[in-house]
């Protein structure tokens, strides 16, 4: 994009177009269709990036309130394992902890209800075998729904 200001002929002549003044002005309307993709983008992606990982613990009668600060094992149906969001082998699980963890005696274990009983053995094994005591994710029954 280029426009004339002035001409450098000494005829009076404002470039090529007689009389026709230089736009100045800024094209907005690219832009704002752009902002309105990226807007639709994050709007549809947002609710991804808020809940993470989507692990349905089983429920159960009693369940302990704890207010500790503990690091979080996520078993995923498909047998994956993570600490605190961050996939993790098994076996070097606790000493994982160790090091990202300096101190903690205790663990969260959070999985899902679908997930293969061998799994959830191995890395509750593996974490007592690391001396870490390990405190299972559940959720209470609804009794309203039951009825």
């Amino acid at each position: 994009m280029a426009f004339s200001l002035g001409s450098s002929m000494g005829n009076g002549r404002r470039g090529r177009r007689m009389g026709a003044p230089a736009l100045a002005e800024i094209n907005i309307i690219p832009l704002v269709d752009v902002v309105l993709v990226l807007l639709i983008i994050f709007m549809l992606t947002a609710h991804v990036m808020e809940f993470g990982l989507e692990v349905d613990v089983p429920r159960v009668k009693q369940v302990k309130n704890s207010a500790k600060e503990l690091p979080v094992v996520t078993i995923t149906k498909e047998g994956e394992i993570q600490l605190n969001e961050k996939p993790v082998n098994v076996n070097v699980l606790g000493a994982e902890i160790r090091q990202r963890f300096p101190g903690q005696t205790g663990v969260y274990v959070r999985a899902d209800k679908a997930v293969i009983w061998e799994s959830l053995a191995h890395v509750v094994s593996e974490l007592g075998e690391s001396k870490l005591q390990v405190q299972m994710v559940t959720q209470p029954v609804d009794e309203a729904a039951r009825k």
